[in-house]
């Protein structure tokens, strides 16, 4: 999932993205409302959510969450607020903030609202995810292209999941062995590039557009053959 963090404060910002990325998310920060309402309308669909701060430059949150949803964008939003004053959180949620969070916090009751955002945009019965030519049957551990088909091992099936989960992201090896392994004593990287190699084989048998990459000292991402 991929979430967008609209913090002035550098420090805070660092430290939520940090936290956001530690939790397997996929984050893009950026530091004034014009920024924020560019990389939204650039990308509608982009985002899972927004953790958007009420006092940014340039263009406050309000202003930018009137703009959002005057064109219809219904990103999931978070709004940051240093005032404790009811009127400024019934401000945020008129303007169309989904929830709100007062300063200072506390990391877990952050990452319990941002569950709860993404939940809420979560199909309650997804049995096929699809990347470019490929789909992966949730139910069948099915992967197929174009007619062809493969069925996947548990772990391989993990692996695949979360790269069509979120096609654009990137997944270190760190967090596939915590999210497919569990964090299994003597699984180190060798394991996963085992998995990962059992998978590209499956990819040329299906004969699909779509491959496993490597992002160097990173991990693993997906991208289309060239």
């Amino acid at each position: 999932m991929k979430i967008l963090v609209v913090e002035d404060e550098e420090n805070l910002s660092e430290a939520l993205t940090q936290l956001l990325e530690d939790q397997g998310y996929n984050t893009e920060a950026v530091y004034d409302g014009e920024a924020a309402l560019k990389a939204i309308e650039g990308a509608p669909k982009g985002y899972d959510a927004v953790i958007l701060d009420l006092m940014i430059p340039k263009m406050d949150g309000i202003e930018v969450l009137k703009t959002v949803r005057g064109k219809n964008i219904n990103i999931p939003v978070l709004i940051l607020t240093a005032r404790d004053g009811v009127e400024s959180k019934v401000q945020g949620l008129d303007a169309g903030a989904d929830d709100y969070l007062t300063k200072p916090f506390q990391p877990e009751e952050l990452l319990a609202r941002v569950r709860a955002l993404t939940r809420r945009q979560t199909p309650l019965s997804i049995d096929i995810l699809h990347y470019g030519d490929l789909s992966l049957d949730l139910v069948k551990f099915v992967l197929s292209c174009n007619g062809r088909r493969v069925t996947l091992g548990k772990k391989e099936f993990e692996i695949m999941r979360l790269l069509l989960t979120d096609p654009t992201a990137t997944i270190s090896k760190e967090q596939l062995i915590d999210k497919v392994w569990g964090g299994e004593i003597g699984i180190d990287g060798n394991n996963v590039e085992v998995y990962i190699s059992f998978l590209r084989k499956k990819l040329l048998f299906l004969r699909t557009r779509i491959c496993i990459q490597t992002i160097r000292k990173i991990g693993y991402t997906l991208g289309y053959v060239e």
